[in-house]
């Protein structure tokens, strides 16, 4: 592939990598994509196929799969998405920066509290950084269904309009934004959200209690991302309220799935050791609990999380979030 303004790649073969890939290739454009796996990308070099992680979908043949991370260099644009954990130790090992890196992995720097922007420049300090977050299901997306999502772009609207014929589709639609932060939180904070919702669904405490717990999900969302400076109207959008809703609403979604086995009464430990895949929510809560307290943000649904991961029965914490002292819907408290 050879490096022109127009050559793009997705780090990363997970089933969102993969997805993004795929829409990418939609059009014809050649698209390299780079995954870790060495069978992997024998598999979608050969048969156009990822069983691994997204065994719906048939693959564009303009979709190239390398395991060399020097192979990248070739590419003005890249679309960064590695597991939020592992974000920066990938990137540090680019051999040429990109014009363009498009973060698409949602969580919070465990150990650092820094969120991916801030880490991505540390290790990509010669590319603009933007923010690609909305509500996506990879399966969906991969299979060109109506998409819209949040771009924010770091670099403003010079970037924005490099990257919009690189990323827009017909079936795939971006609105864009100057609000990285608030990009960044709604993305991180909603996985969160989404473990609390399939708690509710695993202890079948109704429809009522998850539109509730969106609800007030929701304004701990805005009080933790106000006080980082995050646009509200942007935690009112796609990024924010707009994922919120979808994944908290569908065992689509991993972090939603992880939280209905703990309602189940399954074990924290045993399911986190047992998933192939990443739920994000799981690593983000415990560095977002940090945060909120450190900060003196109330976020008491996000602090139920935190314990349920940690072992807590969901009954008991369920049960604490209830007895919890009366007061106004709106102002600081929760």
């Amino acid at each position: 592939m050879s490096s022109n303004a127009n050559s793009v790649g997705v780090l990363g073969g997970g089933a969102w990598g993969t997805a993004l890939a795929q829409m990418l290739a939609s059009d014809g454009r050649d698209v390299l994509l780079w995954a870790r796996e060495t069978e992997l990308v024998e598999e979608i070099n050969a048969r156009h196929t990822n069983s691994l992680f997204l065994p719906s979908a048939t693959l564009a043949p303009t979709i190239r799969a390398t395991s060399d991370i020097a192979d990248m260099a070739a590419c003005a644009t890249i679309l960064a998405v590695t597991p939020a954990q592992h974000l920066g130790a990938v990137l540090g090992t680019l051999t040429q920066h990109p014009a363009d890196l498009v973060l698409c992995s949602k969580g919070i720097e465990a150990g650092s509290g820094r969120l991916m922007n801030d880490v991505a420049k540390d290790a990509c300090s010669a590319s603009d950084i933007a923010i690609l977050s909305g509500p996506t299901f990879a399966h969906e997306v991969a299979g060109g269904l109506p998409t819209a999502v949040t771009l924010a772009c770091a670099g403003g609207e010079e970037q924005w309009a490099r990257l919009k014929p690189v990323i827009a589709r017909p079936q795939f639609r971006p609105y864009y934004s100057d609000d990285v932060v608030g990009a960044e939180i709604g993305g991180a904070v909603k996985n969160v959200l989404a473990i609390a919702c399939g708690v509710v669904d695993g202890l079948q405490l109704g429809q009522n209690a998850r539109a509730a717990l969106i609800a007030r999900g929701y304004a701990e969302m805005l009080r933790f991302g106000e006080a980082l400076g995050a646009q509200g109207e942007t935690l009112a959008g796609l990024c924010g309220l707009g994922d919120l809703v979808l994944t908290c609403s569908s065992t689509s979604s991993r972090n939603f799935s992880l939280g209905k086995a703990l309602g189940e009464g399954q074990s924290a430990a045993d399911l986190m050791a047992d998933r192939r895949t990443v739920a994000e929510g799981a690593h983000t809560a415990p560095v977002l609990h940090e945060l909120a307290e450190k900060r003196g943000i109330a976020m008491p649904i996000v602090g139920a999380v935190n314990r349920l991961l940690s072992g807590d029965d969901a009954q008991q914490v369920v049960a604490a979030l209830l007895s919890r002292p009366l007061r106004a819907e709106h102002g600081t408290g929760s």
